[in-house]
């Protein structure tokens, strides 16, 4: 009788803390208090309409103990008396734990995502979505299985025809903030592409950019490694329908060519270069593209712009 009365008691799930006071918590309780989601997972602007339950709210004094006030004073000025709901949390194993917030402060609503490292400490964090006051536009947030996330603003037009506009982001932990790495205009413009690893060295006498106008891009930087480069792949595709993207590190096989090819992952993409473009060759890359192109074809090398040097300058 005993052993079933503390089987029982094992088996009785742990309740959650309380996070409305200002008394100080761990961050572990805080972290838990949010509940595990699947990816991908999605949040829409109705979200913020729905009324919460008072059990769920957490209490300002206990979220600034994790999540600096200045991320939300951006957004809803000093004075504003907030309210604070859980909406769920994404746990990366061994990486990091993304939680999505829903914060109101009267008339004022937004959706935030806040992220801590594998040791539970702050990272950074952002507005993901921010109702306007237009009745022909409703947003989305989608952060799917590459932990891109991408806000995406659609509106009706009085033909009834429909634009959408499109901002994506990766978190980037060592710089501590989220990277715009794609934004898509509302208007219909045509998307601008930005290259997240632009920055990085290019000493190889590989690393450069290649492809064809703005939205296909093949982009190598310098690796880790000396037998290894950095790379950002993008394209798109059958006037935009089908579009793929790809951002990792591979390992030089030959003089010639390179090959990604990571653990738990069926991608692999093969780069093989000359001195003046680089062809590219898949396995099973389906989950980074649309099922009717593929990461297949050349990019021709485009010209790298060197900076005037400052003799230079002199001289003219």
């Amino acid at each position: 009788m005993l052993l079933a009365v503390i089987f029982m008691a094992g088996c009785k799930s742990k309740k959650k803390p309380v996070l409305t006071g200002e008394d100080i918590v761990e961050v572990t309780d805080f972290i838990d208090f949010f509940q595990l989601l699947n990816l991908p997972c999605q949040f829409s602007d109705s979200v913020l309409l729905k009324k919460e339950k008072d059990s769920l709210l957490i209490g300002s004094k206990v979220f600034t103990q994790f999540v600096p006030d200045s991320l939300l004073i951006k957004t809803f000025g000093k004075a504003a008396k907030i309210k604070i709901y859980p909406l769920g949390k994404i746990v990366v194993s061994k990486a990091e734990t993304y939680l999505f917030t829903k914060i109101i402060a009267g008339e004022k609503k937004a959706i935030f995502v806040f992220c801590f490292d594998e040791k539970q400490k702050f990272i950074t964090g952002m507005p993901v979505l921010i109702p306007d006051q237009l009745s022909s536009t409703w947003q989305t947030v989608v952060i799917d299985k590459k932990l891109t996330i991408s806000k995406t603003v659609q509106q009706k037009n009085a033909d009834g025809t429909f634009n959408e506009g499109k901002d994506v982001y990766v978190l980037n932990a060592d710089a501590k903030n989220f990277m715009l790495i794609m934004t898509d205009a509302l208007d219909d413009k045509v998307a601008e592409l930005i290259n997240p690893i632009d920055t990085l060295p290019r000493k190889n006498k590989f690393s450069a950019d290649y492809g064809t106008g703005k939205t296909n891009l093949v982009s190598i930087r310098d690796g880790r490694k000396a037998d290894r480069i950095t790379f950002f792949v993008h394209f798109e595709k059958s006037n935009g329908e089908c579009t793929g993207e790809l951002k990792g590190e591979a390992m030089m096989r030959s003089s010639t060519m390179a090959e990604y090819r990571e653990s738990g992952d069926p991608c692999i993409l093969k780069f093989t270069f000359t001195s003046a473009a680089v062809k590219l060759s898949e396995e099973s890359c389906g989950s980074r593209r649309g099922l009717k192109c593929l990461f297949d074809g050349s990019f021709a090398k485009r010209k790298s712009i060197k900076p005037i040097s400052s003799k230079s300058a002199q001289r003219k």
